[in-house]
């Protein structure tokens, strides 16, 4: 061959491969590199699993309280059962006093901005605590200071499985607005107490970080250890009580008519009266009508517990088919202010479809009894009971009872530290909330997350934050983003986009199983993701979760070629995706193109070749709106 051939073809090659070649090289390894995970250890492991040396230490509580119902103060003593797994010994153990935060000197309140926050202000609470044991010493050398306590032993925990006691007694007053998680609400026929954070509890000890000793500030939520509770409330004769658990003499607090209204209840789908409105305030109502009655619960293997109880109940109750033949029962508890056929009269209709749900689609629950409470709190979670605001009504009724109750599986089965990462419990619910309110009753109520768009004007906002933010450093008017919506839309768009469903779901599903009743990071998630789909998803964990960027994936030119056509597309955001094209012909008939994100590898302008004997009309990208994409002007090629 002739040099001048010779060049001639290299020339033709070249300018060939310049017509497919990329425009503006550019080295995008920041965006595909590894974040903080896969960093495997004897505890926990590259594969998103426990590893072989993984531990959990444990709290048992034993309680008895009084609710003295003039003075709105609750009494009581505790004794807390320790158990030490961990590979070190422990001098001391930090304990976590929550209802220190209604005090006028706490973190919470000197960092409530002068225009409110969670709460009302009210800064006459805190404990009053006595005799005080470690170990059966009395007084024993410990700290208080905020919402924490520090109580040292005489000698250390055993590394292992050394036991240790601690005990006290404990008293404070009930704040009428609890940081919207707990307090008092007055109605007709008396005062509605939801009780939350109403005993001294162990903060965790883990491998991760140590003690986990986060003030409780209000936005921060709570990251508690595993145990199981026996506790008993003793109240005025004329309340009725509903607490997290199993009641242990249900013959002693109930008429002989309520237990065979509670026994009908649990073989029926339909909703039956335990307490019927007009009975409410009646002497027949209950079993005794002076002095106080003892409530006596217990709860296996749970990371809290709660409970309300008042004179003002009406009470209705319904069986939860959980599945192999498990049933459960669904109660309500609401005042008659909260009565009607489109307000608290569905409560249990709710509870129970949502319970039903989630057990059927992720994890069989694990509780005999799901509680649902009319109360002054907007929507608060714990094992087995929910508060939601005593106003709801229909469809904000519904979704706050799903939403509050599919918090039974984040964080209460899969217990992950919701003071550090909401987006883990938040998030992860709002997800699941979605596919629940999807199904029921045929879709009578609607559910729009699966639309990632609709949350583009917070996306492109100035002041907007990542969702590893912690929640209570994330701005006020940020958080319901930070913690909720950006999380689930971002899983929304791994499901239905990135991965597609049943790759999804099988990660998604096996996560939960895998980590019931433990304490995964963030970490550990995205390893399980990623082991069980086969999917490297850094970039999407490293973009979505830990930046701030944006998607802008554009449709910047279609161009005729004699095999056809090269599209033309732009990531002109920050974070990549894979790219589905939607192409019409001008006959009318349609194709569809997709393009993984390995393309953005190298480049931010990728051409691809469409082989195709017919004429394209035009070109869209995410034609089914499932991307979060900012810039819909750009999605649509027209030839």
């Amino acid at each position: 061959m002739k040099i001048t051939s010779f060049l001639s073809c290299i020339f033709s090659v070249l300018m060939l491969f310049s017509t497919y070649a990329q425009d503006k090289p550019v080295n995008n390894q920041h965006i595909f590199d590894d974040l903080m995970y896969r960093q495997g250890s004897i505890y926990r492991t590259a594969s998103g699993k426990p590893g072989t040396a993984y531990w959990q230490n444990r709290a048992d509580y034993t309680m008895e309280v009084s609710l003295d119902e003039n003075t709105h103060v609750l009494t009581g003593n505790i004794k807390i059962t320790y158990t030490n797994n961990s590979p070190e010994q422990l001098d001391f153990i930090w304990l976590y006093l929550e209802q220190n935060v209604f005090t006028e000197t706490s973190r919470g309140t000197l960092t409530t901005p002068l225009n409110g926050n969670r709460w009302d202000g009210n800064v006459d609470g805190g404990y009053t605590l006595t005799n005080i044991k470690a170990n059966g010493k009395e007084n024993p050398t410990h700290y208080i200071n905020d919402t924490r306590m520090q109580v040292y032993f005489e000698k250390p925990i055993a590394a292992k499985g050394g036991k240790a006691s601690v005990s006290m007694n404990f008293s404070y007053k009930i704040p009428e607005e609890g940081m919207d998680r707990m307090g008092r609400l007055s109605t007709s026929e008396g005062t509605i107490y939801a009780l939350a954070q109403w005993y001294p509890r162990v903060a965790v000890f883990d491998d991760v970080v140590g003690w986990n000793t986060e003030p409780y500030l209000g936005a921060g939520e709570f990251y508690t250890e595993y145990g199981d509770y026996d506790y008993k409330i003793t109240v005025p004769a004329s309340h009725i009580v509903g607490g997290s658990g199993i009641l242990k003499n249900p013959t002693a607090v109930y008429t002989q008519k309520q237990l065979n209204r509670l026994e009908k209840a649990k073989e029926s789908d339909k909703t039956v009266y335990i307490i019927k409105p007009n009975e409410v305030g009646k002497k027949s109502n209950r079993p005794k009508n002076t002095g106080t009655i003892t409530w006596h619960y217990q709860m296996k293997n749970t990371r809290d517990v709660a409970f309300a109880s008042s004179a003002s109940f009406i009470l209705d109750a319904a069986k939860i088919d959980l599945g192999n033949g498990e049933t459960g029962l669904a109660q309500s508890l609401y005042p008659a202010e909260s009565d009607g056929d489109h307000a608290w009269t569905r409560s249990t209709e709710y509870t129970k479809a949502s319970v039903e749900f989630y057990s059927k689609n992720y994890f069989t629950y694990p509780y005999k009894n799901a509680i649902n409470v009319a109360a002054n709190v907007g929507g608060m979670e714990y094992p087995g009971v929910s508060f939601c605001s005593y106003k709801s009504k229909g469809q904000s009724l519904w979704s706050v009872t799903d939403h509050e109750f599919g918090h039974n599986w984040f964080p209460m089965i899969v217990g992950s530290n919701e003071r550090r990462y909401a987006w883990m419990d938040e998030g992860f619910n709002t997800f699941i909330n979605h596919y629940s309110s999807k199904a029921f009753n045929k879709g009578e109520y609607s559910s729009y997350i699966d639309q990632p768009r609709q949350i583009t004007n917070y996306l492109t906002y100035s002041k907007s934050e990542p969702i590893n933010t912690y929640p209570d450093i994330a701005q006020t008017r940020n958080l319901a983003y930070v913690a909720y919506y950006k999380p689930a839309v971002g899983l929304i768009m791994l499901r239905e986009y990135i991965l597609e469903p049943e790759r999804f779901d099988r990660a998604f599903k096996s996560y939960i199983k895998t980590w019931a009743y433990k304490h995964p990071q963030p970490s550990d998630f995205f390893n399980h993701i990623e082991n069980v789909t086969g999917e490297n998803l850094n970039w999407f964990w490293r973009t979505w979760f830990y930046g701030n960027g944006n998607i802008d994936i554009a449709v910047n030119k279609i161009s005729k070629v004699e095999q056809g056509f090269i599209i033309e597309v732009d990531n002109r955001g920050e974070i990549p995706m894979p790219v589905k094209l939607e192409i019409t012909y001008t006959d009318g008939t349609k194709a569809e193109v997709k393009l993984p994100v390995e393309i953005w590898h190298r480049t931010n302008r990728w051409r691809h070749l469409h082989k195709t004997n017919k004429t394209i009309d035009k070109v869209v990208f995410d034609a089914k709106k499932q991307v979060a994409d900012i810039n819909a002007a750009n999605d649509i090629g027209v030839f």
